[in-house]
């Protein structure tokens, strides 16, 4: 799944590239981070006597309690860190994914249907092929539940990996991951919201919808104030968290009802700057040194200028770029800190290669593979969208490979697959655990080497309205 991260493009027709390469830099500073924090979190789980205290860790209860009211409860009890880390902060890591989607569908690569419908043609089937495999390979099992695990693509580990090219990758490609990444990302949302809700309670999801109605009349009305709909947005995340709705999806429902326009246009506010800037002259500049004292005005003119920036950035411009450093170094890492340990010292070789854990490295390394290659050569070939500038099938063939890093929500979806109280879940939920670290680790070091041998040995020269 995707995290993509980006200024929204004004006027300039080489924004989206620009924007492009923006992602592209901090998802792949995250997925250095979020490698770490995996091989940390297999480490520490495999040291006796430090193991104890990390697996006995996750189940303290968290509280913030105001009287007798726990926030952080659910169906009256305290949520332990883990859940608090999968309920909680992951409703903040899907609610920027929604912002995301928001983005792309008005000023990104899916805003335009020609230059998306490769990458949604690929992302959709690198969800058909791998679900098909796992289920085929699991009939009849005690684990077809975990079907959507191998649907994802973890776009911090993948462009990870890409970085390490450097400019040997064309930008076309790195375009074309991103965007599958999010076309995956709303696939897994539609599946967690339909496939892992429990008993519904319809009180609370109905004064949850009407919140979600209030937001929207926000917007309607040109709310701008980021308090309103994040105060807001806490409330309806509680109320689905007690509803049997999956919490996270109501992080991606409020993203949808934030703003996405500025309250001042991009040319009122260089009228406003240009103003207020005319009221310094130039003679005095050398005397506002870093001693020195503002004037009563010359405060309010820059305050003025402050103002005017907040009110061109829409909520949802400023929201991302807020937050994207708090999910891409804090929380996928803590996540994969927290989800990625697995005892291994009394784990069966065989279970490698066998069962569930078999069943998700397939549909993983073969399934994401021949699903986004397979309807992207067929995309390509029945001429519906052109290929990736500078690009060839040996080089999208890496891609795809690379498409087969799942980690981060597959982890999520198998926890919500498995039922970790009972020892016979614990135990599936650990084999899933290995089937995405090692399924994972095969397709990115796979991926890594084809696009190593498959990609022009010098830097690519993208062209001029590219940069």
């Amino acid at each position: 799944m995707s995290a993509l991260h980006y200024r929204e493009p004004l006027q300039e027709p080489h924004s989206v590239f620009y924007a492009a390469r923006q992602a592209i830099r901090r998802h792949a500073t995250g997925g250095n981070l979020l490698i770490l924090a995996t091989l940390l979190a297999l480490i520490v789980a495999n040291i006796p006597g430090v193991n104890d205290l990390y697996f006995s860790f996750w189940n303290q209860e968290v509280r913030l309690q105001i009287g007798g009211f726990n926030i952080f409860s659910h169906d009256g009890h305290p949520m332990s860190v883990i859940a608090f880390i999968n309920d909680a902060l992951m409703a903040v890591f899907f609610f920027t994914i929604g912002l995301e989607i928001k983005r792309e569908i008005l000023v990104g690569e899916l805003s335009s249907f020609k230059k998306a419908l490769l990458p949604i043609i690929g992302a959709i089937g690198g969800m058909i092929v791998p679900v098909a495999i796992f289920m085929t390979m699991s009939a009849g099992t005690e684990y077809t539940r975990g079907g959507a695990i191998p649907m994802a693509t973890d776009i911090a580990f993948s462009l990870g990996l890409l970085a390490m090219l450097g400019s040997r990758v064309p930008l076309s490609l790195k375009v074309f991951l991103t965007t599958l990444a999010v076309v995956d990302d709303i696939g897994g949302i539609i599946v967690i919201a339909t496939a892992y809700s429990t008993h519904i309670e319809v009180s609370l999801l109905l004064w949850a919808l009407a919140l979600l109605g209030l937001l929207v009349l926000g917007s309607a009305l040109r709310i701008q104030t980021k308090i309103f709909y994040i105060g807001i947005g806490g409330v309806i995340w509680f109320l689905f968290l007690n509803s049997g709705v999956h919490p996270t999806i109501a992080g991606v429902l409020i993203a949808f009802c934030i703003p996405s326009k500025p309250v001042f246009a991009p040319r009122k506010y260089i009228k406003k700057i240009r103003e207020s800037i005319g009221h310094f002259r130039q003679e005095d500049d050398t005397q506002l040194d870093r001693k020195s004292i503002l004037s009563r005005d010359q405060m309010n003119w820059l305050k003025e200028i402050e103002s005017a920036s907040d009110k061109v950035i829409s909520p949802l411009q400023d929201l991302e770029d807020s937050l994207h450093p708090v999910v891409n170094f804090l929380i996928i890492p803590l996540f994969a800190f927290a989800n990625a340990g697995i005892f291994l010292l009394n784990t069966n070789p065989a279970t490698i290669v066998e069962g569930l854990s078999l069943a998700i490295i397939c549909g993983l390394v073969i399934g994401k593979f021949l699903g986004i290659l397979g309807f992207s050569w067929l995309t390509v070939k029945l001429g519906w969208a052109p290929m990736p500038e500078k690009a060839d099938w040996k080089m999208m063939s890496g891609v795809a490979m690379l498409g087969g890093i799942g980690f981060t929500v597959s982890l999520f979806v198998a926890n919500l697959s498995f039922d970790s109280s009972t020892p016979a879940g614990q135990q599936l939920l650990d084999q899933a655990k290995l089937g995405i670290v090692i399924g994972s680790f095969v397709a990115g070091l796979a991926g890594f080497l084809m696009l190593r041998a498959f990609l022009p040995k010098h830097p690519v020269q993208e062209d001029a309205d590219e940069e």
